[in-house]
């Protein structure tokens, strides 16, 4: 562990780097080195920022080493279940014109980030709508680095920095997307603060989780590994620096959540075949909103883009599965329709996105994509300020993640994917119902969404909610 007094942020929210160091897996029965081959679906997100999200807590009872010491300490006993996340990514030149990428389970470590933010407090980043991102996106580690950069320079799959504010801590957590979804990412969270609070979460029969960690799913026409196209991997990276945007967090308690469901399927009662669920109505109603903020012109094509999960979805994926498993559905209208059509007809285009799943077509294009690799880079997704995107979900467990000194009091999110028209759904604070929206839009456009009544009558005031 060395002394690295590195500072980001800005002014009174400079944020200082104390320490680094290794996690590794705690001793025990840790199965041996083994590497894991990449699916289309991992390996497409190689070319992404990794995955951050972290929780800012109230201050613990002890804080400097001791407290990053017992943290690391339940952090190696997280690994010895999630061995892999302290491995690396590997890359192979074939000498053809490809390469191909692993996970190779070495045990080699987890980062772990100390430093010291004393001039920020739980106030400055949770107290209103507005998220000041330049001091909530130093609060997180490996900032701008992409999956391949970490294959290619043999960084740490998983890295977390924790941060003493004034009156708080954070814990911002960065997860290689290649390796892993937003499950994976919170499964492993959930199981570090349960063993550090003091519960059972390190005991389990690890026969059971090596197969669980392993097991990646091909379909049968796939090579194993995938050859990628490239006689290098730096040639995948592309970087694109995002339009200005301004962030901001809005929390809808679970009756607010449960009115706009009744709304929605109200409205189409007699037309819609299935029902609109919590989340549809939700989005649709920040898709309406938006799309008002933005002011476009009623003939102008929009389009709103959700993850759905493939896990129990599909056959030969369990509910528990440990790699990236996740496809788009996007539902599309004008502006027109979008405004003039009600929360109902735009819930039920995002429930139609959702029911049109195709398990075959979704086989068809894993095989096809091992014949012509594409991947994903953000900057293809802007569309000129006309789309939505929504990742994450509200039913991974957030605000359950009590360390040993109290619950959470909010969460949020590191620079990774963000873009015009991006909104990650959480679990609301309140839980039982509740969720919260992360948006991401450019500043005219969200100065008149936060002035937008219909939707911020929606919206739950009080903690990390003030206007």
């Amino acid at each position: 562990m060395g002394m690295n007094m590195e500072e980001a942020g800005g002014a009174a929210g400079t944020v200082r780097t104390v320490s680094r160091r290794l996690v590794r897996p705690s001793i025990g029965d840790a199965p041996p080195p083994e590497d894991i081959h990449l699916t289309p679906w991992d390996l497409r997100l190689i070319s992404v920022d990794y995955i951050q999200k972290g929780l800012l807590l109230p201050a613990p009872p002890a804080g400097g080493d001791r407290l990053v010491s017992t943290l690391a300490s339940s952090l190696a006993r997280a690994l010895r279940r999630y061995y892999h996340l302290a491995g690396r990514l590997a890359v192979e030149e074939r000498g053809d014109g490809t390469v191909n990428v692993r996970l190779r389970c070495t045990g080699e470590g987890a980062e772990l980030v100390h430093a010291t933010a004393h001039g920020v407090a739980v106030a400055d980043i949770a107290g209103s709508v507005y998220t000041p991102s330049s001091v909530v996106w130093a609060l997180f580690p490996l900032n701008g680095v992409l999956g391949a950069d970490a294959a290619v320079d043999s960084l740490p799959v998983l890295s977390a920095q924790v941060t003493e504010l004034a009156d708080g801590v954070f814990v911002g957590v960065s997860l290689n997307h290649s390796v892993g979804d937003g499950f994976v990412f919170w499964e492993l969270f959930n199981t570090w603060s349960e063993i550090n609070r003091g519960g059972g979460g390190a005991i389990r029969d690890l026969s059971e989780i090596s197969a669980r960690v392993h097991r990646r799913w091909f379909t049968d026409a796939s090579p194993v590994p995938i050859p990628l196209p490239f006689s290098k991997l730096q040639h995948v990276v592309r970087r694109f620096d995002p339009p200005i945007m301004q962030e901001c967090f809005f929390t809808f308690s679970a009756a607010s959540v449960k009115e706009l469901k009744a709304r929605a399927n109200d409205e189409m009662a007699g037309t819609a075949t299935a029902t609109i669920s919590s989340l549809q109505a939700l989005l649709a109603h920040l898709w309406r909103a938006v799309s008002r903020a933005r002011r476009l012109p009623p003939g102008q094509e929009t389009s709103y883009t959700l993850a759905v999960g493939c896990r129990g979805r599909v056959s030969g994926i369990p509910p528990g599965y440990m790699g990236n498993a996740l496809v788009p559905a996007k539902a599309s209208g004008t502006v027109g329709e979008v405004l003039g059509k009600g929360l109902g007809w735009t819930a039920w285009q995002l429930n139609r996105a959702v029911a049109s799943f195709d398990e075959e077509a979704m086989r068809e294009w894993l095989e096809s994509w091992t014949r012509e690799p594409q991947f994903r880079y953000f900057g293809s997704l802007m569309s000129g300020g006309a789309a939505l995107i929504t990742g994450s979900s509200p039913w991974f467990d957030v605000f359950g993640n009590d360390f040993g000194w109290g619950k959470p009091a909010a969460v949020r999110s590191g620079r990774e994917g963000k873009m015009d028209g991006k909104a990650t759904v959480y679990q609301g604070p309140e839980r039982g119902g509740s969720m919260s929206l992360e948006v991401c839009i450019s500043p005219d456009a969200m100065e008149r969404l936060v002035a937008d009544e219909e939707f911020m009558d929606a919206v739950r005031h009080g903690e990390c909610c003030a206007r």
